[in-house]
């Protein structure tokens, strides 16, 4: 059997309970990979609220978590480029979960691990780094141009920061006073969020911004969007009902191995750095969806299944 954290039925964190799940066998095109580290996002516990439909039959056990590090332990069939004990990272299959002691990725959603990056580094750029790099990408703004990042203290917004810092793109981000520190290490001007937020960043950028990534959503993309005029370079990783009434764009996700290469590469060459701040064992996943799902996480969380 093996031991993961997931739910049986949608609801909040009291659902969340610890598994013992049948070992998953690899479809074709699939890879089983034994769990270093699994990334935590609130994508996790909103399919866990069912903020995305019932993301379960009622009684039928759910591992949460989307992406993972570890190791391959078998390869399906149609598989090419992978092999046994590649040390990989990526998304996980539908049906498949993180937070566990083995899962499943699609071949086509997995990267090898370079050597010089850590298995708790990997474990975030499935998600958290490769949808930043869409966004930046996505907007294709020039050198000198204005972002404002609508929460940029958690995985994405770290990401996407340094991505366009590194295209030379000023960055304005959104967060609370206890993230400054984190936004200024990024090279990032902070602008504290909440009531008034919109004036605080006219003071600083009295004709608007260029573009805005948006990854909090509701009444805080509501309060940013006036200061963007073309609402085409106004984007959101997780409001589609919002950004759509405002006339913007979901962020675009590739979820390729291309992208997933480009950003491990980032790590490597030391031009991206995850900010993993909080790694919790698999005994404390709950305390690391708490992390999240609070807002109270600065830059990463990352479970550690095995070492």
């Amino acid at each position: 059997m093996v031991r993961a954290f997931g739910y049986t039925r949608n609801g909040g964190p009291e659902v969340q309970e610890f598994l013992d799940l049948e070992m998953p066998t690899p479809l074709a095109g699939e890879l089983l990979v034994e769990v270093r580290a699994a990334g935590v996002n609130p994508v996790d516990w909103k399919i866990r609220s069912g903020h995305y439909g019932g993301a379960t039959q009622e009684g039928v056990p759910i591992a949460m978590g989307r992406e993972v590090s570890g190791v391959v332990r078998e390869v399906g069939k149609d598989v090419e480029g992978f092999a046994v004990n590649d040390e990989v990272f990526g998304t996980v299959a539908t049906g498949s979960g993180g937070y566990a002691e083995y899962t499943v990725l699609p071949a086509e959603a997995a990267a090898k691990k370079p050597p010089q990056v850590s298995f708790t580094d990997a474990a975030t750029l499935g998600i958290a780094a490769a949808t930043a790099y869409d966004a930046v990408t996505q907007l294709a703004l020039s050198e000198g141009q204005t972002l404002l990042i609508n929460g940029i203290g958690g995985g994405v917004g770290v990401a996407a920061a340094q991505i366009a810092r590194g295209l030379g793109i000023n960055v304005i981000g959104t967060a609370s006073e206890d993230k400054r520190t984190l936004v200024e290490t990024l090279g990032a001007t902070l602008v504290v969020s909440g009531d008034g937020v919109s004036d605080r960043v006219r003071q600083l950028m009295p004709g608007g911004v260029d573009a805005i990534l948006d990854l909090v959503g509701g009444e805080s993309l509501r309060a940013v969007a006036g200061l963007l005029a073309d609402h085409d370079k106004l984007v959101s990783a997780g409001d589609s009902e919002t950004i759509s009434e405002l006339g913007g764009h979901m962020v675009e996700r590739d979820r390729t191995t291309r992208v997933l290469e480009i950003v491990g590469a980032m790590v490597a060459d030391g031009k991206l750095d995850p900010h993993v701040e909080d790694i919790r064992p698999l005994d404390e996943a709950a305390e690391a969806v708490a992390a999240v799902e609070t807002g109270h996480a600065r830059g990463k969380v990352v479970i550690e299944v095995s070492s």
